[in-house]
């Protein structure tokens, strides 16, 4: 993941690209972010339809048990 300045950095430069491009290529450029951020979102409901079945399969995991095993991971390090 990119550091803040470096996607403004990066911002920058690709509207000095943007401004110099031929409305075709504008065109096209849209087009492919646009498929893009749709197959991002089809990635992003597939992950959460697999999370919600995965969930059904195998249940939930209670706080308390996620609490006990933490305990139990330090008592190791410790040991």
């Amino acid at each position: 993941m990119k550091t803040e300045q470096d996607r403004q950095q990066l911002i920058k430069e690709i509207n000095v690209l943007l401004h110099q491009a031929y409305d075709s290529t504008l065109d096209e450029i849209y087009a492919l972010l646009k498929r893009i951020d749709d197959m991002e979102d089809e990635e992003d409901l597939l992950a959460i339809e697999e999370a919600r079945e995965d969930i059904r399969i195998n249940g939930t995991v209670s706080w308390e048990e996620i609490e006990e095993e933490i305990r139990n991971d330090r008592h190791k390090d410790v040991a």
